[in-house]
């Protein structure tokens, strides 16, 4: 009897595509592995098996799966559930998720291969760039279309292979290409001949005679392997050469008399032999084991807990403690954090205690190695721990205890682009309940849906009031900008107070951060004869200036263009700098104080993991002694001697066009005031605004969290807001502006005869074209207690009647379900 499997693709297609199991593979399938099937007319796909079967589908003629690539699943059951709740409730596909779940290693991707035609007439003209791939072809005759792409510099590659195909010039086809590899070294042993005593001494009689340096080689492997003893060891050939001293020259004369041979073991790329001493948990104090004890009982009745701890009072020491009790008891336990740059601090407080019970999962890390932790925490010796960031939801457990997520808070626990547009930290909730594990929430400042929650009862919480060694909150002192500005007393964006702060504290040997949430050199360059202002030409943004690179970037497509030398529109050569951004700052402080040593962390100085990790420990060993950064300085991190914060723009959080607005610009400046004095003495922090009067600061100042937080439930119940309505954002995308604007009136026209005055817009959003498509976007207003799952149906089955209509089959409909 046939077998049939129902898979998932890597493609934003709905439902499961059914495949032919050959006879040969049907008994080795099973549910979780990856297949290798046939899509669409030449292309090849990774597909994860969802189902086994004995019936045919009827609506269309099934394939072959091609090739099985697993033994065993790479997906357990809870994985399945957990897509299928991402896939439902993020109103996405599964393929989507899918695309985001699996490390690019554990996927074949599908090669366009170009090969060189030898009966091709050589001597035919061609147009240069024509010739330029035929060329380097005739050098290697079959290249993948991405490394002519690279070695040519041709920029419009997929034209000219098309004309040459056109001309018969070249053959196109396509390949399966395995992205992970497994690392492997070369490692040597005696060959069978060499391994009998009698012949190994006829080996040492020859060489001594002939060969001495041979010999020395062999008795140095005879020595390192122990190969004459009952257990002896693996040697590798580097260390071999390394250890004698020896040419590969005299290495290869032993292969070739017989007595060595070598061969390739595969070894795990992940560092599982920690040399560092681990070390006792430290002990807590009386705060903090009193909020230790709490969480526990109210572990007892709820799945979810909420730690409001302040900043610098020992959380991530309660933390330590907590993930001790839960692996004691053999579960697993998953640490999230809403930074990279975080885990080079938490990763080394960790491993003091728990060694390489550890293991740390992110983007920064190659993906070799994201394969590899994948593939241990499928086996019976997974990582007890792992620590990582919002992707790290998606690897597998055998047995989840406890999901901690620290700096709750952070709006980067929610995915914006592409699908699946989750929020880590929900997801991680519905994660552990699965497991039937628990949740800790943390922070100082807890988003206002976890505060209602806590507080409304579905959450337990927990609050520490009291900093580690009761040092005080740092005093904060409001600076009014804007009257200096009109004085004429500001040093570019410093005030006087600040420079004062920063000189005192660079004179007491201690360390400053200044936050400005924006990199580059300067937010806006303009002419200052016509105001004319260079802007992307994909998208409705203008361009950030570089001055290391000398160049102006689009942050949102990542075109780059050269500085003009003067202005298109009017040919004037007064072009200005309008704000300033990260690099401008690092400049203008590196004039003002040059005995300093002064670094950057923003995302242009932290593109690798290296650099994160140089910039903290530089920083945290005193090499640095002035520190700016974008809100990446803000997230948890553990500085002892930071006395002074310059918060250097508050306007630029406050003046932004979303409802969450001063929710974050009160947790942004709040944690990063908590930098300040955290060890010795109290800190000081400069908060330079032109809204002095804005009610926010004050609350910031006092560190009134509940009080900000009444002020903004009251008006989010006013205007139907998170917690009390659920919002889901409709973009809708298209070329066309014309055609996308009548395309948004009736989708909007068709989801108001349902929904009612549920339904906003359709408006333009702040960017409304980004990477040539134009996008506009309609807001949906739910009721916390509407069946979500029927919402869901009825926002579908409108998208598919668009649709379905001929005029508006180019619409591209994405959604965002309770948007950052």
């Amino acid at each position: 009897m046939e077998k049939f499997v129902d898979v998932i693709l890597p493609l934003p297609l709905h439902g499961s595509f059914t495949y032919l199991l050959p006879k040969d593979m049907a008994g080795e399938v099973q549910i979780g592995c990856r297949v290798v099937v046939p899509f669409g007319r030449k292309k090849y796909y990774t597909a994860i098996v969802r189902n086994i079967h004995y019936s045919a589908p009827t609506e269309y003629e099934v394939k072959e799966v091609s090739a099985l690539l697993d033994a065993h699943p790479i997906l357990l059951s809870e994985q399945f559930r957990f897509w299928e709740w991402l896939s439902d409730y993020y109103l996405c596909t599964q393929g989507d998720v899918y695309k985001a779940a699996l490390p690019s290693g554990l996927k074949l991707e599908s090669e366009t291969m170009v090969e060189y035609n030898p009966d091709f007439e050589s001597d035919v003209q061609l147009p240069e760039r024509e010739r330029k791939i035929l060329d380097l072809l005739s050098a290697e005759p079959e290249q993948c279309v991405t490394k002519l792409e690279k070695e040519s510099g041709i920029k419009n590659i997929l034209s000219v292979i098309k004309a040459l195909l056109d001309k018969e010039a070249i053959f196109v086809k396509e390949e399966l290409k395995r992205t992970y590899k497994p690392k492997t070294e070369t490692r040597v042993r005696l060959t069978e001949a060499a391994s009998n005593e009698r012949r190994l001494h006829f080996f040492f009689d020859e060489l001594q005679r002939r060969a001495p340096k041979q010999l020395d080689l062999l008795m140095k492997y005879i020595e390192l392997s122990g190969c004459l003893g009952k257990t002896p060891k693996e040697v590798t050939k580097k260390e071999l050469l390394q250890r004698a001293s020896a040419t590969p020259a005299v290495f290869n004369g032993l292969v070739e008399r017989g007595v060595f041979e070598v061969y390739q073991q595969e070894v795990g790329r992940l560092n599982t032999t920690l040399t560092k001493a681990t070390f006792p948990l430290n002990p807590l104090n009386e705060h903090q084991q009193r909020a230790h004890d709490d969480i526990a009982e109210s572990f007892q009745t709820k799945n979810v807990c909420l730690l409001h701890g302040v900043t610098s009072s020992g959380k991530t020491e309660i933390y330590i403690h907590l993930i001790e009790e839960t692996i004691r008891q053999g579960k697993q336990v998953l640490y999230l954090l809403p930074e990279i740059a975080l885990t080079t601090q938490i990763t080394e407080r960790l491993q003091r205690v728990f060694g390489a019970r550890l293991g740390i999962y992110h983007s920064k890390f190659p993906d070799a190695e994201r394969v590899e932790i994948w593939q241990k925490q499928l086996s019976d010796g997974g990582y007890d721990i792992i620590l990582g960031v919002r992707s790290s939801v998606f690897l597998p457990f055998r047995n989840l205890g406890l999901i901690i997520v620290d700096e709750e808070h952070e709006n980067t626990y929610k995915q914006q682009d592409p699908a699946p547009r989750y929020h880590a930290r929900n997801a991680a909730i519905v994660l552990a309940a699965l497991y039937g594990a628990k949740t800790l929430l943390g922070t100082a400042t807890p988003s206002i849906e976890t505060w209602y929650n806590a507080m409304s009862g579905k959450y337990g919480l927990v609050e520490l009031k009291e900093r580690y060694k009761e040092i005080q909150l740092p005093e904060i002192i409001s600076v009014d900008i804007k009257e200096l500005q009109r004085n004429k007393r500001m040093n570019g964006p410093f005030s006087p107070l600040l420079l004062q702060y920063i000189r005192e504290a660079l004179e007491q040997k201690e360390q400053i951060i200044l936050f400005q949430n924006r990199r580059g050199f300067a937010p806006m360059i303009e002419c200052h004869t016509c105001g004319w202002v260079p802007k992307c030409k994909n998208c409705d943004v203008s361009l950030t200036y570089h001055k290391g690179l000398n160049q102006l970037t689009c942050h949102y497509c990542g075109y780059t263009y050269q500085l003009p030398r003067i202005c298109p529109a009017c040919e004037g050569a007064d072009l200005r700098n309008r704000g300033f951004g990260t690099e401008k700052i690092e400049g203008d402080i590196k004039l003002l104080f040059p005995e300093a040593t002064v670094a950057r962390m923003d995302l242009d100085t932290t593109r690798t993991r290296a650099a994160y990790e140089r910039i903290i420990a530089d920083f945290e060993q005193g090499k640095t002694d002035i520190l700016i950064g974008t809100q990446m300085v803000s997230k948890g991190l553990d500085f002892d001697h930071v006395n002074v914060v310059g918060i250097l723009n508050a306007d630029t959080m406050l003046n932004y066009p979303d409802f969450r607005a001063y929710e974050r610009a009160f947790q942004l400046m709040a944690q990063v005031a908590g930098r300040a004095g955290r060890k010795n003495k109290r800190g000081r922090v400069v908060l330079q605004t032109k809204s002095i009067d804005h009610l926010i600061i004050p609350q910031v100042i006092a560190n009134d969290y509940e009080g900000m937080v009444d002020g903004q439930l009251a008006e989010r119940q006013m205007f139907h807001y998170p917690p009390y309505y659920r919002l889901v954002y409709v973009y809708l995308k298209n070329r066309n502006e014309t055609l996308l604007d009548l395309m948004a009136q009736t989708m909007a026209g068709k989801l108001r005869a349902i929904f009612g005055n549920r339904v906003l817009g359709p408006d333009k959003p702040p960017v409304a074209r980004v990477q040539t498509l134009f996008i506009r976007k309609i807001v949906v207003k739910i009721e916390t207690k509407a069946p979500m799952a029927h919402v869901r149906e009825l926002l579908i089955q409108v998208q598919k009647e668009m649709v379905m209509e001929d005029r508006f089959k180019s619409l591209i409909v994405y959604y965002d379900v309770d948007p950052m």
